[in-house]
């Protein structure tokens, strides 16, 4: 069956974006930031052999204009559980199978991760996690049905991952984990020392970072 991609994204506005950044970045600072990674992303994720869609909070203009190509679709109302759900039945309903989605914490995202999350979903796996260093996760695909895979999970906690696999074994899913790999959540988050190379993946993100003056400070760590 056929395979898609589905983008967890808000329009970038102040106030509204990374406001744990805020400090120390301005809310102007830290929803450019956000801008950043998510057309990094976008144009990243458009390489793959894959249908895009994103699932937007905000206004669809600015994702008309970003995302030329992808599939738009308004997040419905409540929390991340219940917009999860709403999303893998929407796609479900558009005659999808594997379907895989991320959101834009990960800009540096390495494509094979994607692919593997396809591929693991191909091969027999019926949920797949992209564990996340913070102990959540940066990808979350399923095959098939989902059961309670986004029931009771104390979302924005070191344990979402954790919950996840339970509601995966409960729900009878056999579930399948990627490598690991880390969100930009925190101000220590933007030292990361990979996330200024220029095989990054994310060259308006790194750019961004390195206007914002920490690029000094970052390469002083990594001595």
């Amino acid at each position: 069956m056929k395979r898609v991609l589905a983008i967890f994204a808000k329009t970038p506005l102040p106030g509204r974006v990374k406001t744990r950044l805020s400090p120390p970045l301005s809310p102007r600072q830290a929803a450019e930031l956000y801008r950043c990674m998510l057309l990094d992303i976008v144009e990243r994720a458009a390489a793959l052999p894959t249908d895009i869609v994103i699932f937007h909070e905000g206004s669809a203009e600015f994702f008309e204009k970003a995302a030329p190509g992808a599939v738009l679709v308004r997040q419905c109302t409540g929390g991340l559980g219940v917009r999860l759900e709403h999303a893998f039945q929407e796609l479900s309903s558009r005659g999808y199978g594997p379907r895989v989605v991320i959101g834009t914490d990960s800009p540096d995202l390495p494509l094979a991760f994607i692919e593997e999350g396809f591929r693991r979903l191909e091969q027999g796996s019926e949920a797949v996690f992209g564990p996340a260093e913070d102990g959540g996760y940066y990808l979350v695909g399923v095959s098939g049905g989902y059961g309670t895979l986004f029931r009771d999970i104390p979302w924005s906690s070191e344990k979402v991952l954790e919950a996840s696999l339970r509601q995966a074994a409960a729900s009878g899913l056999a579930a399948a984990l990627l490598p690991s790999w880390h969100d930009v959540d925190s101000y220590e988050d933007l030292l990361r020392p990979n996330l200024l190379e220029t095989s990054s993946g994310a060259p308006r993100t790194r750019a961004f970072i390195a206007e914002l003056g920490l690029a000094a400070p970052l390469a002083a760590n990594a001595v």
